[in-house]
């Protein structure tokens, strides 16, 4: 099982390197679902460790998964960025208006795989109507993986469609399943046949709380060993 962990600092990236994990996806404001990173959390990530591959969120706001021609280019020279500060993959999805498979990713996919790193389409992919046409359209484009809830707000309980997209793309796109991954479903998950699991693993630090200025948040080790422990 190739397990990521999804975070938004150097201390996760070491933690999922001591613990076997196959990835991290790197983000800032994961308050938001996860925003592009800074190229100094990128270049740190990538330079202190060594067998855990660093694949860098491409998103520039947060809200809806359409792109403005600014946000576009922005992402463009976002991948050129990770590429260079180290980075392993990327992870980007945009939708167009009626909640379709943009055809701008084929652009960013291509800027990707020119650096020579791979490119997964992330969760945008939930919001659209038909995700079997969605996902025939990811595998045209060339897409290394997607990463999927199956459509529903948890990946357990989108358990159904994530075993069928297994069954019908799993050749040729690695499916994986994200989302309220926990110590409690993630071999269920895994029972579908899929090979990827993607969590997150926080918790709050031990501080004082600045009034208006959010919590900070540490790396829940206990979460990722325990998960780890599953699949050994």
């Amino acid at each position: 099982m190739n397990l990521e962990l999804c975070t938004d600092c150097l201390e996760g990236a070491k933690l999922a390197e001591k613990y076997g994990f196959s990835r991290i996806e790197l983000c800032s404001a994961l308050s938001e679902g996860g925003l592009t990173p800074s190229i100094g959390l990128i270049r740190a990530c990538t330079e202190e460790t060594d067998s855990v591959g660093v694949h860098v969120m491409i998103r520039t706001r947060g809200g809806s998964f359409t792109c403005q021609e600014t946000e576009f280019k922005v992402m463009l020279e976002d991948i050129e960025h990770a590429a260079r500060a180290g980075a392993e993959g990327v992870v980007f999805g945009i939708l167009d208006a009626s909640g379709r498979i943009s055809e701008k990713n084929s652009e960013l996919l291509e800027i990707a795989h020119e650096n020579g790193i791979q490119a997964t389409f992330h969760r945008a992919f939930d919001q659209v109507k038909d995700p079997m046409d969605a996902l025939q359209t990811l595998v045209d484009m060339g897409f290394d993986r997607l990463l999927t809830s199956g459509l529903k707000e948890k990946a357990i309980q989108g358990l159904e469609l994530i075993q069928n997209m297994q069954k019908s793309f799993g050749q040729k796109i690695e499916i994986m399943a994200g989302s309220g991954v926990n110590l409690e479903n993630a071999l269920k998950l895994s029972e579908t046949g899929i090979d990827n699991l993607h969590f997150t693993a926080r918790k709050l630090a031990d501080e004082e709380v600045v009034k208006g200025m959010g919590v900070k948040m540490i790396t829940d080790e206990q979460k990722m060993s325990a998960i780890r422990d599953i699949f050994i």
